[in-house]
């Protein structure tokens, strides 16, 4: 128990049998639930599981593999079972590191937020030694991910070492946040929708041996493509169904206008390459509802930031 919650941390597993029982063995003593999800590992990971001897552990194996997102599923619904006031997640490669844990959980038992997650680019410094590439890579990551989920608050979106309340994770339509790669990513959007107030945690990276089994080919349209569903279904539920809110009218209105203003250009762009002489008011069609546009989706986008659930609402755990 840590400050009176009950802690129970889900650790996805997959193809960890070297490094399952570190991640065991250096489990805090204040974790009330270590829940192990072997994701159908081709190798004995769930042998090292059970040869770890740890009566905290409770072991989950599944037949069929379901991603590192299905497997954090399967284990915040048996922590949940178990009676864990806040889940965490720890990965099974033991690249998260458990001293920094009370710094995450303190966010979320004692300060109130409904969720935390740990921001590994929290200094300019943090990027040293990265490739270019990678940098620009988690920069527009983050930007896409902030606009799609509404969190502009957060930075480091497919970082996953988190700490949710049970509370605010029973709210969540688990059967339907994504099950891969896109998880970290779906699971904001969820959370926005129903407000639920998130903070970064600065926490460095521990970086190993291992090598990256993400396929880049595959995993990039799968993101996009998430976000992009995810961000209409954010400003259907939260700003449309619930409560017609301005935002989604001057988001709406901006996308007409620009898209009008977008057509009339186009049009007159061809005008002109056959040699019709574009008159001002021809001009003032184009321009106009472009600029109009463009200002009527800024001020959308500066609502959207302003309605970031950032603010906890609730209270600290009561020891026990």
């Amino acid at each position: 128990m840590y400050k009176g919650a009950i802690v129970a941390a889900v650790v996805p597993a997959y193809k960890e049998e070297k490094m399952i029982a570190r991640v065991i063995e250096t489990m805090p003593a204040f974790v009330d639930h270590i829940v192990i999800v072997d994701d159908c590992s081709p190798d004995d990971t769930s042998g090292a599981v059970n040869r770890a001897d740890d009566g905290r552990v409770t072991l989950i194996r599944h037949e069929v593999n379901q991603g590192v997102g299905g497997a954090i599923i399967t284990g915040h619904r048996t922590a949940l079972e178990l009676g864990s006031d806040v889940n965490v997640i720890m990965a099974g490669d033991a690249q998260m590191d458990p001293e920094y844990l009370p710094a995450l959980l303190d966010r979320v038992v004692e300060d109130g937020y409904g969720f935390a997650k740990a921001n590994r680019f929290y200094s300019p410094e943090s990027f040293t030694g990265m490739p270019g590439y990678r940098v620009f890579g988690n920069i527009a990551l983050s930007f896409i991910t902030k606009l799609s989920s509404g969190y502009w608050n957060l930075f480091d979106p497919q970082n996953g070492y988190t700490a949710i309340r049970s509370e605010a994770l029973r709210r969540v339509p688990l059967e339907r946040v994504a099950k891969r790669y896109s998880f970290e990513n779906d699971l904001l959007i969820h959370l926005n929708i129903l407000q639920v107030s998130a903070v970064d945690v600065p926490i460095p990276a521990v970086y190993g041996d291992e090598v990256s089994s993400i396929r880049l080919r595959k995993v990039v349209p799968e993101l996009v493509h998430r976000l992009t569903v995810g961000f209409w279904h954010r400003i259907w539920y939260r700003y449309v169904l619930w409560s017609f809110s301005p935002i989604a009218l001057l988001l709406f209105l901006g996308l007409l206008f620009l898209g009008f203003g977008l057509v009339v250009t186009i049009w007159l762009f061809f005008q002109i390459l056959g040699s019709v002489i574009a008159t001002a008011a021809t001009v003032m069609l184009a321009a106009l509802p472009l600029m109009l546009g463009t200002q009527l989706l800024i001020s959308a986008l500066q609502l959207d930031i302003q309605a970031t659930p950032s603010t906890p609402e609730h209270a600290p755990f009561v020891p026990r």
